[in-house]
Parts: structure tokens; C-alpha cells; sequence
């Protein structure tokens, strides 16, 4: 089974007086593009997270966000003003750049609250190997969910892809009527032009020969073979297992020259017709590919 690159994480704990909160969000990308925005106290263990996400997630543009929710009484905190100044300052600056209307003077404490490193403690934390497993397990927690909603995903590409290889596999069986009954219309056409040249004769036997040359040049089987192939490895490939999208990609541009090659051999506007409907089930497929991991 695939898995989509496309996913989303969450999970809580609590832990004394403090709401710990972790939050994954992941998008398509090459390789592992990771960015992490944790709170101060944790910093010292980014890099264990770094690696315990990393090692699950394996590709895929990543963000991690952990934060802490704290009750705090006034006795133990106090507001930092000098943050609340260089705050105020910057979203000034910023709304000035932007050209936007800075904010309400009571609208300024609705965005404060929310930035972090608003109020300053007196004491200094220390984080305790109690709290870090606390922290771990809700890190864990939040992979895992992630990981489920790429597993759902993943599911929806797979059934989307069996649809659109579906479709190609029917309508290259819809172009052998058509394959058949040119080389008919070819002959047909050959014989009149040269009738239309009136006191001219032609040796048939030779008209053969060049007739064959020429339906030989337009001849698609080998094209309709090695798509067949290629269609039926996409499917082996989807079914082998996760972390095949790079490879997905290249089935897929293999699957394109194929079915070029079958539009530039189609002589006949109803084949190629199929042709462009082909290219459209293909296109999906390779905007999708790009999800997959």
C-alpha cells in the first residue's frame, strides 16, 4: 500500500500545572524538509525529536510545533515589557511595509497574548526526566496520527489511480477497431490519387511493397505493448509497499513516451481523440504521484 506525503497530527498531555501540545503537519516534497518551532524548555532535547520524527516520517515537507499551555498566577510571572515593546514596534514596522491598517489600540493585546515569551518567571525551569517522557510520548503520539491520516490518504490515491490506469488500459483497447480500419482507408486513398493521374501506369506489385513500408511505420503494437507493461507495473509497484513515489514518477513518464509515440502514429482523427483522452487520465496521475511517498 502507498502512502500520501499529505498529513496531519495532533496530541495533548498534561503534566503538573502545564498543557503540553504537539502538533505535525506534513506536504509533499523530494526529500525530508523538517522545521520545528518548540518551546524553550525542550530545546535541549530538539534534536532527540528530530530524529524519533524523522526516522517514522521520512519524506515530506514537515513542520512540528510544541507548545506549552501554563496557568500561571501573578506572583509567579510577570509581563515582560520590553517584549511587549519590541512586539508592538515590529507589527508597526510590518503594517507600514505591508501598507495595512495598523491595528485597534485595544486590538493590540489581542495579538499580544498569543506571541510567545510574553511574561517572564522569576524562576528557572529545569526540564526533569519525568516531564521529557511526558513530552515523548505525546511527540509519538502526534507521529502516529500523522502517519494514520498518510495511510488514509494514501488509500484515496490508490483507489484514484486504479481508476485512471483503468481508463487508459479501456481505451487503448478502443483504438484497435480504428488501428485495423485505416490501413483499409490508406490502401483506399493510395488507389484513388493514382487514378487521379490518368495515362500513368504503376507496377501493383510495387505499390504493395511501399503500401506495407508505410503501414509498417504507423504500426503501434510495439507502443501498446510496452504501455500495457508499464501499466501493469504501476500496479505491482503501488502494491509492493510504501516509499515507491520516486519511482511511481518514473512509470509514469515511461507511460507518457509511450502514449506520445501512439499520438504521433495515429493518422486518424479518432485515434487520436483516444490519444488526448489518454493524456488527460495520465496528467492525474502525475499530479498525484507527487503526493505519494
Amino acid at each position: 500500500m502507498i502512502l500520501s506525503m499529505t498529513g496531519y497530527g495532533k496530541a495533548c498531555a498534561e503534566y503538573n500545572d502545564k498543557k503540553i501540545h504537539v502538533e505535525i503537519k506534513s506536504l509533499n516534497s523530494k526529500a525530508l524538509d523538517f522545521a520545528m518551532r518548540i518551546a524553550p524548555l525542550y530545546r535541549e532535547k530538539e534534536m532527540e525529536i528530530r530524529k524519533m520524527v524523522s526516522t517514522v516520517v521520512e519524506r515530506g515537507k514537515v513542520d512540528l510545533n510544541l507548545w506549552i499551555e501554563k496557568e500561571q498566577t501573578t506572583a509567579g510571572a510577570t509581563i515582560n515589557a520590553e517584549v511587549v515593546k519590541n512586539y508592538i514596534r515590529q507589527i508597526n514596522t510590518i503594517s507600514e511595509q505591508a501598507e495595512i491598517a495598523h491595528p485597534a489600540v485595544n486590538g493590540y493585546w489581542d495579538i499580544l497574548v498569543r506571541l510567545p515569551e510574553l511574561t517572564q518567571t522569576s524562576a528557572v525551569e529545569e526540564l526533569t526526566d519525568e516531564e521529557w517522557e511526558v513530552v515523548r510520548k505525546a511527540v509519538t503520539q502526534a507521529t502516529e496520527a500523522l502517519m494514520d491520516f498518510r495511510r488514509q490518504e494514501g488509500e484515496a490515491l490508490e483507489k484514484k489511480f486504479h481508476k485512471n490506469l483503468d481508463t487508459i488500459e479501456s481505451l487503448l483497447a478502443s483504438i484497435e477497431p480504428f488501428e485495423q480500419s485505416r490501413v483499409l482507408k490508406i490502401r483506399k486513398r493510395l488507389e484513388e490519387r493514382l487514378a487521379e493521374l490518368k495515362g500513368v501506369d504503376y507496377d501493383k506489385n510495387r505499390l504493395e511493397q511501399e503500401l506495407i513500408y508505410y503501414i509498417e511505420k504507423l504500426d503501434i503494437n510495439e507502443e501498446k505493448q510496452r504501455l500495457t507493461n508499464h501499466l501493469k507495473y504501476f500496479r505491482e509497484t503501488m502494491a509492493s509497499g510504501h516509499g515507491q513515489g520516486k519511482k511511481l514518477g518514473f512509470i509514469a513518464q515511461e507511460m507518457g513516451r509511450e502514449i506520445n509515440t501512439t499520438g504521433s502514429k495515429s493518422n486518424q482523427a479518432e485515434m487520436q481523440n483516444i490519444v488526448v483522452k489518454m493524456k488527460d487520465e495520465l496528467e492525474q496521475i502525475k499530479e498525484q504521484v507527487l503526493n505519494v511517498m
